[in-house]
């Protein structure tokens, strides 16, 4: 990703070139820790989803095909929860929600925010692992409402759900924040980042470009 930024500026530079530098000044990248899974299994049998995505992580176009997930922050004052919107195209966070609580609430309110934005087109497919806030009935209702198509991973499986995982896995690693003071901190800096990803830092799967960019040249094309 560095290569890709310098070439973005203008420097003419090779990736082996550029590791050997990091290397010789003692810089290399941070090594991801691994998630623990955070949402549990619902406790009660639900009516069967299948598995529309099945591990293909692309999508046509934009609002077309979604995945989300949820995690914790640490603060002094205790948890702060995060649920997302990942755009499968762009990998753009198209929506997201921040509460002290895990009730099912948060990840609609996620939805709600990328159906206000006009970033999902009806139709789409929203995926998820089975945690309870994603099998519940109030969450299928919020989907049915700006019609949405469910699609539901194995129990157990974090491949099933990998762009999300991965993502959170990414903002853990790059904010590097053991633990906020307070939710109200966590809560910026969150903000402040989703903001760079989305904007700012370039993505390899959608050709070192950012996701607001690869979305931005998308609506261009179509219009020519």
């Amino acid at each position: 990703r560095i290569t890709a930024e310098l070439r973005r500026r203008g420097r003419v530079v090779n990736h082996k070139r550029v590791e050997r530098l990091m290397r010789e000044q003692g810089l290399a990248g941070i090594t991801r820790r691994k998630r623990r899974s955070l949402t549990r299994p619902a406790a009660t049998p639900v009516p069967p989803v299948a598995d529309v995505i099945r591990r293909d992580f692309t999508a046509e176009r934009p609002g077309q095909r979604f995945v989300g997930d949820i995690t914790y922050l640490p603060t002094f004052q205790g948890w702060l929860y995060l649920a997302t919107v990942i755009d499968l195209h762009n990998r753009e966070i198209v929506g997201h929600a921040m509460a002290e609580h895990l009730r099912t609430d948060l990840v609609c309110d996620a939805i709600a925010l990328a159906t206000a934005r006009g970033l999902i087109r009806p139709g789409a497919v929203f995926h998820s692992d089975r945690g309870v806030q994603y099998t519940s009935g109030q969450f299928r209702a919020a989907l049915t409402e700006h019609r949405i198509q469910p699609s539901i991973g194995r129990v157990g499986s974090c491949y099933d759900n990998a762009v999300a995982e991965s993502f959170f896995a990414t903002l853990k690693t790059e904010i590097g924040t053991t633990i906020w003071a307070t939710r109200d901190q966590a809560r910026h800096d969150i903000y402040r980042y989703l903001h760079y990803y989305n904007h700012d830092r370039l993505h390899s799967t959608v050709g070192h470009r950012t996701p607001h960019e690869t979305r931005t040249s998308y609506s261009h094309h179509q219009a020519a």
